[in-house]
């Protein structure tokens, strides 16, 4: 008989699908089931533009193109609205504040001469987003985002060589990981978006300098990308 229950036993471990693996107390182990919450995100962001030039000739016999050769780092944050929809998916409105800027270089085909300029732009953005999530392992659980954003710019400033349209939409995808602590979730998010409206402005009745509309006339189309490393508390 002892010999039997010594086997019950053995048995019932090798049985159970959990044996052999480490298991963790989990925190907060019902914070999935919320119906709503809320949270809010602070990170850091490189804002880009995907620049098509026009091969524009000036009166002067000049042709102009334009890259950005660097990123500066902008500021982002924002309020993170979630709706639960079932064990793997929820959905997400993440209004946030975008503070940051960019800087284009344009050179002369044949002089090689350069001009240098900047544009600072700080935008409201409202991305509508579907978190698709995986299995929770003890205290992490990795997701996967995707959804579509508009955006707005809060203050154009006129005058610049280069001006951008207030307003603009795109898609984003992004990956993450909910890491649960003892009061709330931190999230480290990876997050690209990509712009799909042409945002240069074209009529530049604006400029009281004549000689900067050689550059605006140098682009055919620009689109905007940008990447955003944030840090969710929920």
């Amino acid at each position: 008989m002892r010999k039997i229950f010594l086997l019950v036993i053995v048995l019932s471990a090798l049985s159970d699908p959990t044996y052999g693996q480490q298991q963790k107390l989990q925190n907060r182990p019902y914070a999935d089931h919320k119906i709503f919450h809320l949270g809010f995100t602070i990170g850091v962001h490189t804002q880009d533009l995907m620049l098509t030039q026009s091969g524009h000739t000036d009166e002067n016999g000049e042709v102009w193109f334009s890259e950005i050769p660097s990123y500066s780092p902008g500021f982002s944050v924002g309020i993170i609205t979630d709706l639960y929809l079932n064990r793997f998916m929820n959905l997400r409105a993440i209004p946030t504040l975008h503070l940051g800027s960019k800087n284009l270089v344009f050179k002369e085909q044949a002089s090689g001469e350069t001009f240098k300029t900047g544009l600072r732009n700080n935008y409201v953005t409202l991305p509508l987003q579907v978190k698709l999530v995986s299995t929770r392992i003890n205290n992490y659980r990795p997701y996967l985002v995707a959804g579509t954003y508009g955006s707005i710019e809060l203050a154009s400033r006129k005058n610049q060589p280069i001006l951008l349209k207030p307003y603009d939409y795109g898609v984003e995808i992004g990956i993450g990981c909910d890491f649960y602590l003892p009061y709330f979730n931190l999230c480290p998010e990876l997050k690209f978006c990509f712009g799909l409206n042409d945002m240069l402005e074209k009529d530049r009745s604006d400029l009281t300098d004549k000689e900067l509309i050689k550059y605006p006339l140098s682009l055919a189309r620009a689109t905007q990308r940008m990447i955003v490393l944030s840090f969710n508390f929920e």
